[in-house]
């Protein structure tokens, strides 16, 4: 994603904490991780979910950007869950 800069919200800094994802892997996936969906609905700004790894550990990361300005917040990081998830975990199984 092409963000002039980069806010973690409040919640996301728990759930890393809380699941031991480092700022620097976070903020990798947001530069160079893939967009598997996006939610032009989302307020106050559209959203995105984004897959990146940290070593062979899939991350989806989802990430609120303000379109006017570019500033990209991070919202929550997860590992995704194989039961909830395709083998690529890039689509959400039926």
């Amino acid at each position: 994603m092409d963000c002039s800069d980069l806010l973690f919200s409040g919640h996301a800094v728990r759930r890393m904490f809380q699941r031991g994802f480092k700022r620097q892997d976070i903020t990798e996936i947001v530069a160079a991780g893939e967009i598997i969906a996006s939610y032009s609905d989302d307020q106050p700004h559209p959203s995105f979910l984004l897959l990146g790894f940290s070593g062979e550990t899939p991350i989806h990361v989802v990430v609120a950007q303000n379109q006017q300005d570019n500033v990209c917040v991070v919202v929550t990081a997860y590992i995704p869950d194989n039961k909830l998830w395709d083998d690529g975990f890039r689509k959400r199984k039926t």
